[in-house]
């Protein structure tokens, strides 16, 4: 029997056989394929509910209801963290050194630092994570992060250099943990775009929002980034206990897209080895992806001004809000293919689609086809076309295309702690190896590499993990969860 500590965490193991007397029609057939269903849940019968809490009510909630709740509870969550991430970057920091070196770019480097230790550490902590930490854990990291933004107000510019650091260490790991929340369910394709949506605006918006502090308070640069968090912080709170009350997957989504449970160590091993073929070319096409991301989101103030753009108070808002839309239409419409391994393929289409479109749009500007607006919109929506997928879709399709038992988070982390170790080496290589470029002729430079590079490793990429998807499970074992049906 499966113990009340796993079923508290929610982890149905199928590891351990249970005796004849246990079994219940259809659930030898279940067992041939891995599932193993808690106390109390036989196939055919849904989850006893309970509507006396939130959390009870949205298990029972009609499937729109529950999707916009979730989606909202995890936007609201995870665009909260970008006010405690991305406002210092709005600030230019004009003639400020250390050491010889431009301290906006010390900084920069110093936070990517940080964000990228922390993916490392999240591949454990987040892949590890217990359903009840996951609140907890989330309000800790975000607390941590604004104590770093006091501090980088307040120390002189070496201990700024160390306080951004410190800042970037937890939020790095709220995305995993955000993620735990949504993914395995039926409708993950619209939960994970609607949560993705969060960070494609949040950027321009906080920073627009830095800005404004600046303009109409005569906020300093210093104390802006603070000021500008702690303005977020009630809601970020809300947000939290919002999202937990979000509740497990249900019967029939563990059906379709997989148990999902916590990976130790071994469990984590054995998804590299299994895969390893297929990550060698996806990873080095994230490197790069999350490189060039990084670069348009850290220096796009820089990035307009060289555009003729600089005294647009609003231009990241409107740019990123039609990136956000461009880019939400298609992932979200995955949902509609619900055989796994189609959608795991049109996952990689909508990825490759994205890195060409970088190139071409580049063509056009310099063709003076399209001004520096559209450019960088155009820019922004291809990269997020490619990047959304990595965080989200593409790993929750292949755990469920593949019925690999363990969780999205952790191929997730392994893939971000790869890319943001391409960030920092990225960064440095403008500024030590072609600093006489500005930020936008690299820029330039960069996207056309991007285009033509991460547009050969998704296609070969994508036919590997084709080829190992398995097809769709039969009806008997879907007459076996449930048979009335």
């Amino acid at each position: 029997m499966i113990s009340n500590e796993e079923f508290e965490r929610g982890v149905w193991s199928a590891r351990t056989p249970r005796p004849p007397s246990e079994v219940e029609h259809g659930e030898d057939q279940l067992s041939a394929f891995g599932f193993r269903l808690p106390p109390g849940i036989r196939p055919g019968v849904t989850r006893p509910q309970t509507r006396t809490t939130l959390k009870g009510w949205l298990e029972s909630a009609p499937a729109p209801i529950f999707v916009l709740y979730a989606i909202g509870a995890a936007f609201s969550t995870y665009f909260c963290m970008y006010a405690f991430r991305k406002p210092f970057s709005a600030g230019e920091y004009a003639g400020a050194k250390l050491g010889g070196v431009n301290l906006k770019t010390a900084l920069v480097i110093s936070q990517i630092l940080g964000y990228a230790i922390s993916k490392y550490i999240g591949i454990k902590v987040c892949s590890e994570a217990a359903p009840g930490r996951r609140a907890w854990m989330l309000v800790l990291f975000i607390v941590w992060a604004e104590t770093a933004l006091v501090l980088f107000a307040v120390l002189p510019p070496a201990g700024k250099l160390i306080a951004i650091f410190l800042n970037g260490i937890p939020l790095g790991m709220v995305w995993g943990l955000v993620v735990w929340y949504l993914e395995g369910r039926r409708s993950s394709e619209v939960l994970l775009a609607g949560l993705s949506a969060s960070y494609i605006v949040a950027s321009g918006v906080v920073k627009d929002a830095g800005r404004y502090l600046i303009r109409e308070f005569q906020v300093s640069e210093w104390w802006m980034p603070a000021a500008t968090g702690l303005c977020f912080l009630p809601l970020f709170l809300l947000s939290v206990w919002l999202l937990n009350q979000i509740p497990r997957p249900r019967v029939e989504d563990v059906r379709e897209r997989a148990e999902r449970a916590p990976m130790d160590a071994a469990h984590r091993a054995s998804f590299v080895r299994s895969f390893f073929p297929g990550l060698l070319l996806l990873f080095p096409a994230y490197f790069f992806l999350t490189a060039y991301r990084d670069f348009r989101d850290n220096y796009g103030v820089e990035i307009i001004r060289g555009l003729g753009y600089a005294s647009d108070p609003a231009f990241f808002t409107k740019a990123e809000a039609l990136v956000m839309a461009g880019v939400l239409i298609p992932i979200a419409l995955l949902n509609l293919i619900k055989d796994n391994r189609r959608g795991l393929g049109c996952a990689f289409v909508v990825m490759t689609l994205g890195t060409i479109l970088l190139g071409l749009s580049t063509l056009l500007l310099d063709a003076g086809r399209i001004d520096g607006f559209w450019w960088m919109t155009l820019v922004g929506l291809g990269s997020y076309l490619a990047y959304v997928p990595f965080g989200s879709i593409l790993f929750d399709r292949l755990i469920a295309s593949t019925r690999f038992a363990g969780t999205a988070v952790f191929a997730i982390y392994l893939a971000d702690a790869i890319g943001y170790t391409g960030s920092v080496g990225v960064q440095l290589y403008k500024d030590f190896g072609r600093g006489e470029l500005t930020r936008l002729g690299f820029f330039k430079g960069f996207t056309y590499f991007m285009s033509v590079l991460g547009a050969a490793l998704l296609v070969g990429s994508c036919l590997y993990f084709l080829r190992r998807a398995r097809a769709p499970a039969p009806d008997s074992l879907l007459k076996a969860l449930n048979p009335q049906r």
